[in-house]
């Protein structure tokens, strides 16, 4: 979206119709769109959820059966704790973030941005399908598989990488397997 010009895109995080917080599979598919949505140009929880609650009234808004909880500590204990995490990260790259958006508008540059967007010269990257650059910094992978705890990643030739989970760093140009767990969605720091 953002080499179409559209720099603001986003996502509704958990879908807009539908989705239960009380269902594990549906949690698991929260707690990694919220992850995803973290490292998008807008971060937005937004949605109508199951199960629909009694209708009030007869008119306008008020026809709407929509007020199941979905709030990020409607999800229980657990993703409630990696939401504040993800919650904490993207308030840590608020002035990053907007930085990107002054790119945004000042010279047309995408906020998400293609692997090869940021590394022509890589190969590898040009056909990327499952991974992004947020920004010039950012290596996002994000988790696209229920139940998936690891998962391959790319980092592109020509600079060296921080896993931002663990400070670990890499070479580019090579394709490294990470861990997944719940509570974390591979991001890789250039360096």
């Amino acid at each position: 979206m953002g080499l179409s010009g559209l720099p603001y895109w986003t996502t509704d995080i958990g879908g807009f119709h539908g989705g239960d917080p009380s269902d594990p599979k549906f949690r698991e598919l929260f707690v990694r769109w919220f992850q995803f949505g973290t490292y998008c140009p807008v971060m937005r929880l937004h949605g109508d959820r199951e199960p629909k609650q009694k209708q009030v009234g007869h008119t306008g808004g008020a026809t709407c059966r929509s007020g199941a909880p979905n709030e990020v500590w409607s999800y229980g204990e657990e993703v409630y704790e990696i939401c504040r995490k993800y919650l904490k990260v993207r308030e840590e790259m608020r002035e990053y973030t907007r930085e990107l958006m002054v790119q945004a508008s000042e010279k047309g540059q995408p906020v998400i941005r293609t692997c090869f967007f940021e590394f022509p010269q890589d190969d590898r990257c040009w056909s990327l399908d499952d991974q992004y650059m947020y920004g010039f910094r950012y290596l996002c992978a994000p988790v696209l598989e229920e139940g998936m705890k690891r998962r391959k990643v790319w980092l592109p030739n020509g600079v060296s990488w921080r896993e931002v989970e663990n400070g670990r760093e890499y070479d580019g140009g090579q394709e490294v397997e990470v861990d997944c767990p719940m509570d974390t969605m591979p991001v890789f720091e250039r360096l």
